[in-house]
């Protein structure tokens, strides 16, 4: 289907090189002096330093500090000027596609209220009369102050009969009205799916419009599928949205083969700035993509297959994550896990036996130890280097937390999450079972790997929010005062790699990504904050001002746009 064309499409045509200086150099080494420079330092600490050499091939050749002789000639020069310098921030748990099409589709996260939300759809409808469906994402009842879900008759008020369909905030539930049920032929007869529930009109069978996880497939069978065209564009918004912010490499967690030949078409013609590293959206997709086995880096580190992302349970606030215990607001519920342990212990090991690597969506304590359990039966089998990761890892019984360093249990986590779903958590919880929600800290002191991400497009893919919120655990509003749970706040340097060595490690990428160190893509960023320095209000207001991935300038807030890529011969 044709979805609003918008910058993404723009900006992959931009073709103009920046000559005469070190901006799109690939072929010379580049000095980058008088910089307030940080980075991880490999053993949990960081390292200050003033200045780095970069190599004819993108990598870091050596790092300067006070004192250190620079060499007397080089090809360029970049006079930091006194800017600060961090690594390139590694999101290790994003959709890049979702991220990309939600910038072209109808966004409902500012909504305020339901009536807030139904007045946007009204308008978007009225702007795009073309568009054979309504598309869109970001609603949230609990942020309009709602006890229950919308409805499709409240749906119907705004869309005039065409079909609708609207992902809310977390992905894990959508809200269709009457056209698009009736288009997928959902009736009161139709009974919920494994690992879904169909929400009821009180009183009847009927359906009352909202979907939650594996029910929502019911309606987006239905869904008009975006072209190839529309794919590229989408990767394109994708693409500046991150590196606007600072992200020079992304975990994307669910890549279709569709999406895995976007990011092939994007490299091909040389406009794949970002790295990417995928995780298949099921086991077919994994062998579609990887065959036999992971593949290898492409395209100079740019793209890679990983393994596999697999789905446990749903989320907190569509009241699909799988609990130990019924929720506090809704006694009769305990969540919607997708499959039991021996069905995932059996997709686990199918993509073990290949040596792909194996991420698991676990939200609730139920589904975390189940994961867990898994894994310690796994463990057994298939030895050697496995990275097993949990995504999300949001609320853990405080017995299972050991677990996480006994098997080597990568935490990939998103701090903007704790900020956001606090009182919504509280609510679904109740206050005796938050000691393991969010719970960074105790993870970590297990020994096991903090990986953060943000889950974009569910949070934007803002990483220096992300850093503000890992040493506070305080919202935008400074609230609370001292931090939620604030026994689970993380230092300056822990929050900092978690989102540069931490997520290297995660991808199997740190012996190249994640640090400013000799022999390291130089991925690295201008920006106007010192992360070890600034407060958590002036880290949420940090501005990148560069964004330079292999020793090439990819992304200027001056020019607003990516900047098309030198190619570089490999040595």
């Amino acid at each position: 289907m044709n979805f609003r064309k918008g910058a993404g499409l723009a900006l992959l045509l931009a073709s103009t090189a920046v000559t005469g200086s070190a901006f799109g150099t690939a072929h010379a080494d580049v000095l980058v002096d008088n910089v307030n420079g940080v980075t991880g330092d490999g053993k949990g600490g960081v390292e200050h330093f003033e200045g780095f050499l970069i190599d004819d091939q993108g990598r870091i050749a050596q790092v300067f500090h006070k004192g250190d002789k620079r060499p007397k000639k080089v090809a360029y020069q970049v006079d930091g000027k006194g800017r600060n310098v961090v690594p390139g921030m590694i999101d290790a748990h994003g959709h890049v596609m979702a991220t990309g099409f939600a910038r072209m589709t109808l966004d409902l996260s500012m909504a305020k209220t339901l009536d807030e939300a139904l007045s946007l759809v009204t308008a978007w409808s009225a702007a795009h009369p073309d568009l054979p469906w309504i598309l869109g994402t970001g609603w949230n009842q609990v942020q309009w102050g709602l006890d229950r879900m919308p409805t499709a008759a409240e749906l119907d008020r705004a869309t005039g009969g065409k079909p609708a369909w609207l992902s809310r905030v977390d992905g894990h539930a959508g809200w269709a009205n009457s056209a698009a049920i009736a288009a997928a032929g959902v009736t009161a007869a139709t009974a919920d799916p494994k690992g879904g529930a169909i929400l009821r009109t009180a009183g009847s069978k009927a359906p009352a419009g909202v979907f939650v996880d594996g029910a929502m497939a019911l309606i987006e069978a239905r869904v008009p599928k975006p072209r190839p065209e529309d794919r590229d564009t989408a990767f394109g918004e994708a693409q500046l949205a991150l590196l606007a912010e600072g992200v020079t490499a992304i975990a994307d967690m669910g890549t279709s083969i569709e999406d895995w030949q976007a990011f092939r078409r994007a490299a091909d013609l040389g406009n794949l700035r970002i790295r990417v590293v995928s995780y298949a959206d099921s086991i077919d997709n994994m062998v579609l993509i990887g065959g036999p086995h992971p593949t290898p880096w492409l395209y100079g580190d740019k793209l890679k297959m990983n393994g596999v992302k697999l789905f446990l349970d749903g989320a907190l606030g569509s009241r699909g994550a799988w609990l130990k215990a019924p929720y506090a607001d809704a006694p009769g519920s305990t969540g919607l896990p997708r499959m039991n342990q021996t069905q995932l212990g059996n997709l686990m090991s199918r993509a073990a036996i290949d040596n792909f690597q194996i991420a698991v969506h676990a939200i609730g304590d139920e589904a975390n130890a189940t994961v867990l359990d898994s894994i310690a039966e796994l463990s057994a089998t298939y030895k050697g280097d496995r990275r097993w990761r949990i995504e999300h890892a949001q609320i853990v019984d405080p017995t299972d937390i050991p677990r996480f360093g006994q098997f080597g249990v990568i935490a990939s986590m998103q701090p903007q999450h704790e900020a956001s779903d606090r009182t919504m958590a509280e609510a679904r919880l109740g206050p005796q079972r938050l000691t393991g929600a969010y719970a960074w800290k105790s993870i970590a002191a297990t020994g096991a790997k903090l990986a953060f991400g943000s889950d974009t497009p569910v949070e934007p893919s803002e990483p220096f929010v992300g850093l503000a919120v890992a040493i506070s655990r305080e919202g935008a509003d400074g609230q609370p005062t001292g931090g939620w749970q604030p026994q689970e706040i993380l230092t300056r340097e822990a929050a900092l790699n978690a989102y540069t060595t931490g997520g290297a490690y995660a991808m199997f990428a740190e012996d190249r990504l994640g640090r400013i160190a000799k022999g390291y893509r130089a991925d690295f960023l201008f920006v106007d904050v010192d992360p070890m320095t600034a407060s958590p209000a002036q880290l949420r207001a940090a501005r990148v001002s560069e964004t330079w991935i292999g020793g090439q300038m990819a992304w200027s807030s001056a020019k607003d746009r990516v900047i098309p890529e030198k190619k570089v011969e490999e040595k």
